[in-house]
């Protein structure tokens, strides 16, 4: 006669096969989209930082005798109405802008989650006050915020910066907010509070670590609009100044001349879209890795 084991009975209950739960980074390498875009991500991120050394050109090395000249071998962008290198000045403001987004979303992301984390856990005035802020920037619109906010000052990258990194604090604020209100009341908290613990510590080792889940994701998805924000004021002539290249700045110069010159608009267009589509669907395999509900269900696919 054989005897079950208590580790077994689970599973014979169940009718299904103890697994180990795997790591995240592997499922989300097990995700095509997700792996696809880092890849492309990451090419793009080396182009950006090899940009000033592999540019075949000067950014604002000017030749009226080539001017608008489609793609060809000496010019796989072609050239613009200046006779400037597109591929050159592509490479340099794409370092920019992902320069722009990556101080802009960090700036967002220390503000709102030191912010946002202190008013759901302190509760009572704190919260109100900083929920009322919050809810105030939350009544503009991104772009027109932005707006403002750099017509008080003069256009300039610093400026772009703070402008984006302002507009993108609420969003982090309130995240920080909700999960740390749903952080508070669980057990290992109270105990905490109980046994007279400051409560900076138990923010530093009780709240922020159960609320990095919901934070990265945001963070990723705030990357890509914030590419996006970037391109839209450099458009309108508030970010990044000539003769310094932008994306944003090369889709303006090339209005003028769709008709004749479409590579002018086409590639600094595809870039902007290609890296804000890639930031969006890590965050989305992100979500789905860092979301229990979304890895249990991915996880039971894989398991079929």
């Amino acid at each position: 006669m054989t005897q079950t084991t208590p580790a077994a009975e689970p599973a014979a209950l169940t009718g299904a096969p103890a697994q180990q739960r795997l790591p995240a980074w592997r499922l989300l390498a097990a995700n095509p989209l997700t792996l696809a875009s880092a890849i492309v991500l990451a090419v793009i991120v080396l182009l950006a930082l090899l940009g000033p050394f592999i540019s075949p050109y000067g950014i604002n090395e000017i030749d009226v005798s080539r001017q608008l000249q489609p793609p060809s071998a000496a010019h796989w962008f072609g050239t613009d109405d200046l006779g400037r290198d597109i591929l050159s000045r592509v490479l340099h403001a794409i370092g920019i802008s992902l320069l722009i987004a990556v101080c802009a979303v960090t700036f967002a992301f220390l503000v709102g989650v030191a912010f946002g984390t202190v008013a759901g856990y302190a509760g009572g005035i704190v919260d109100m006050v900083i929920s009322r802020v919050t809810d105030v920037l939350f009544a503009f619109p991104v772009l027109l915020l932005a707006l403002a906010i750099v017509a008080i000052f003069q256009p300039g990258l610093v400026t772009t910066v703070v402008a984006i990194g302002i507009v993108y604090t609420p969003i982090f604020a309130r995240i920080a907010r909700g999960s740390a209100l749903s952080v508070r009341s669980s057990p290992f908290v109270q105990v905490s509070q109980t046994m007279g613990t400051p409560a900076r510590t138990i923010l530093l080792r009780h709240v922020l670590p159960n609320i990095t889940g919901p934070l990265i994701v945001q963070t990723s998805l705030s990357l890509a609009f914030a590419i996006l924000s970037e391109a839209a004021l450099s458009f309108l002539g508030l970010g990044i100044q000539p003769p310094t290249p932008s994306l944003g700045g090369m889709l303006f110069a090339a209005q003028g001349f769709l008709a004749q010159a479409w590579w002018m608009s086409v590639f600094p267009g595809v870039t902007i879209l290609v890296t804000a589509l890639a930031f969006n669907l890590i965050g989305d395999g992100l979500r789905d890795v860092l979301d229990p509900r979304q890895r249990s269900l991915i996880e039971a696919r894989r398991s079929r």
